[in-house]
């Protein structure tokens, strides 16, 4: 018997021969909180930021991506920043209020489950990447006593602290439009100590959740002109 990280009640898990003979881990959430999980396909999204494509009006869309990635790549400042994003989920509101309870009310234990989703995309996707927690600042290191984005590296990376982040106004406080203009106002700073890891480095980078880009286009800019070959990313939620 099991104890589901998300809801807490205690459930079984179906037997499988595949569990046994390769190993795998255990289930860490119950069936019911699994249904609420939305992945994202791979072939039903955007290719470049996993963005669900289904039902996006026609308008919204252009073959097999987004409107905001065409937005994005359009753009002289930002064409060719990022290499691609790579979500796991969609962010619904099951997964938003569960993502809050692990950043905000310090639910930590929440970092395993997607911790073991990460490391099997990362295997999958993105060997040879060196993964790098996008960092939190000083400040809000110390009132969340961790970074989430670094805890789900747990168990599969070392996060090298090769980027700092100033303090700033939250993102989420941010409207969409106030977002976009942001990203040209880059908090990401270089650890000197730290180079010597990204001389012809392919990095990825880790967090969260991925809403308009800004944040992980900030950090990439930060690395690609440092000289970093290629930026790509790995989030929970897009």
């Amino acid at each position: 018997m099991s104890r589901c990280l998300v809801c807490h009640e205690s459930f079984f898990e179906a037997p499988s021969w595949s569990k046994i003979l390769l190993l795998k881990n255990p289930e860490r959430i119950c069936g019911q909180c699994e249904a609420k999980l939305s992945p994202l396909i791979r072939t039903d999204c955007c290719v470049l930021c996993s963005r669900s494509l289904i039902d996006v009006h026609e308008d919204y869309k252009k073959e097999d991506r987004c409107l905001d990635c065409l937005r994005w790549e359009s753009r002289a400042d930002t064409n060719g920043l990022l290499e691609r994003n790579r979500s796991l989920y969609e962010y619904n509101s099951f997964l938003k209020e569960w993502l809050t309870t692990f950043k905000f009310r310090g639910d930590a234990a929440a970092a395993i489950f997607f911790s073991e989703k990460l490391a099997s995309v990362y295997n999958q996707e993105f060997m040879g990447y060196l993964p790098v927690a996008i960092p939190l600042s000083e400040e809000r290191l110390l009132t969340r006593g961790f970074n989430q984005s670094a805890l789900m590296m747990e168990g599969w990376a070392v996060d090298h602290p090769i980027l700092s982040r100033t303090s700033g106004e939250k993102q989420s406080k941010k409207n969409r439009k106030e977002r976009l203009r942001q990203v040209n106002v880059n908090p990401f700073t270089l650890n000197a100590d730290k180079l010597n890891l990204i001389k012809a480095e392919k990095i990825l980078l880790i967090d969260d959740i991925y809403t308009t880009g800004t944040t992980i286009r900030q950090a990439a800019r930060t690395l690609r002109e440092a000289g970093v070959e290629k930026v790509a990313s790995l989030t929970v939620a897009r």
